[in-house]
């Protein structure tokens, strides 16, 4: 049996799944395959009313990874809620940069805490390197004024899940955008003094302390990088005087 004749039944077995508990193990077994023919199938899963098959090919999708972006961002204008939701959360997971402007749209306006917690935890997975470097600044300030927007959530999962974000983020601008990174260790000091749920305060000391390791590595390198150089070009200097005793 080739891979073409494994995945018409695979997509078969989930179109032709009778039951609930038939569709979630088809949907599973597909989602497993990671081929990206099942994208659309997989898709299709996501506005069916059975939440285990949606999350089985949610997981697929995320594992397919990038090629499933765009027709997953053509769902997002759909009438099925549901299916959008799950759509955002498959989008979240990969991370693409496409879908950029409907992560900061849940994250900040959807009025299910689920999805704004799932699209605020995307914030934090971009792949800045699909980013033009002359855009990278002022997209990456775009997603922090979108973070301290939702480190202000009415509900504490939305909150802890912006922490998460601003950590990522603040690793990421750490060097090239020093004002960044001050205002994102501003608000986490701010949430650690401030927010009301114990939650959130613990998963904000966790991201500070991840930070600062993060800065005493890099001035670790910047310390001994030039040391090691010179005692490289020192030991590429020294005269050959020959392998072992004569």
């Amino acid at each position: 049996m080739n891979n073409n004749d494994l995945t018409e039944i695979l997509i078969r077995a989930v179109e032709e799944a009778d039951s609930s508990d038939r569709l979630l193990d088809a949907v599973q077994e597909l989602a497993a395959a990671g081929i990206q023919e099942a994208v659309p199938t997989l898709i299709a899963a996501l506005g069916y009313n059975n939440p285990g098959a949606a999350v089985a090919a949610v997981d697929g999708l995320i594992a397919i990874g990038e090629v499933a972006v765009p027709p997953l961002l053509e769902l997002i204008d759909d009438y099925n809620y549901g299916a959008r939701a799950w759509a955002i959360r498959a989008l979240a997971g990969i991370g693409d940069v496409r879908a950029l402007d409907t992560l900061l749209e849940a994250a900040k306006n959807d009025f299910s805490l689920s999805v704004r917690r799932a699209a605020a935890r995307g914030l934090g997975t971009l792949r800045w390197h699909q980013v033009p470097s002359e855009k990278l600044e002022s997209v990456q300030t775009q997603v922090l004024e979108a973070l301290l927007l939702i480190s202000q959530d009415p509900e504490w999962v939305v909150r802890y899940a912006a922490v998460t974000s601003l950590e990522t983020l603040a690793v990421a601008v750490a060097v090239t955008s020093p004002d960044q990174a001050l205002r994102i260790t501003n608000q986490l000091q701010q949430m650690l003094d401030t927010d009301a749920d114990l939650g959130v305060r613990t998963r904000v000391k966790f991201a500070q302390e991840k930070i600062q390791q993060q800065e005493h590595q890099e001035q670790h390198q910047e310390v001994f990088a030039p040391k090691r150089k010179l005692q490289d070009t020192e030991v590429s200097e020294l005269p050959y005087r020959g392998g072992g005793r004569r």
